[in-house]
């Protein structure tokens, strides 16, 4: 199966996912990520870039030591995409909110220095950016239209906010990461589809209680 055919075959599944609908509001950053704006008035973004960016994103941390690739959320929909991206390609998570100190004060317990972060906001996950980029540790942000992107040096675009497109993005990126790392064939199927990376409410309702 050649790659463009792959791509083709991978558009087709995740164009339902709401993977490429942005907000209302578009940056200066993500401006060049936008394709068209919809009847309701959301910005749109373009899925090839999308799905370019993944490719290229899953390149630079298959080359990492993996365990010292960290991905962070304090965003409620992206716990179980990170928790299953995690599993499947044994980087680090740190999911909730981030704690001050993570990525530069060395005399604190949970001091880690990681090789590349990965966030699913730049302004939910802003704390852990800042610490990354006074520390020279290289950042992967999935951006949103309304995102500020200046301080990420990969920009993922995509929705960040609905429940299957964050599921959408990080099996992407797991399943890109195995290809590159040739556990996994270009034509087979991962272990697990979208729906088993996605946060269902009553996870979240039953977190709550």
């Amino acid at each position: 199966m050649s790659e463009q055919t792959e791509i083709s075959g991978v558009k087709k599944k995740v164009l339902s996912t709401g993977i490429r609908v942005g907000t209302a509001v578009k940056t200066k950053f993500m401006r060049q990520y936008i394709t068209e704006s919809s009847p309701e008035g959301l910005y749109m973004l373009d899925i090839d870039i999308t799905l370019s960016r993944i490719k290229t994103a899953a390149k630079f941390a298959s080359r990492m030591d993996i365990k010292r690739v960290i991905v962070c959320s304090g965003r409620e929909y992206a716990g179980t995409p990170i928790e299953k991206f995690s599993e499947c390609t044994g980087a680090t998570m740190l999911l909730g909110r981030f704690m001050p100190g993570t990525l530069t004060n060395p005399s604190l317990p949970f001091y880690t220095e990681p090789q590349l972060l990965i966030i699913s906001d730049p302004q939910v996950d802003a704390q852990a950016v800042i610490e990354a980029t006074n520390a020279g540790i290289p950042v992967i942000g999935v951006a949103n239209t309304d995102n500020l992107t200046s301080k990420l040096d990969l920009v993922i675009p995509a929705n960040n906010r609905g429940r299957k497109a964050l599921a959408t993005v990080y099996w992407l990126l797991a399943r890109e990461i195995l290809i590159q790392k040739g556990e996994l064939a270009e034509d087979q199927d991962m272990k697990y589809e979208i729906d088993d990376f996605e946060t269902k409410i009553k996870d979240i309702e039953e977190d709550e209680e």
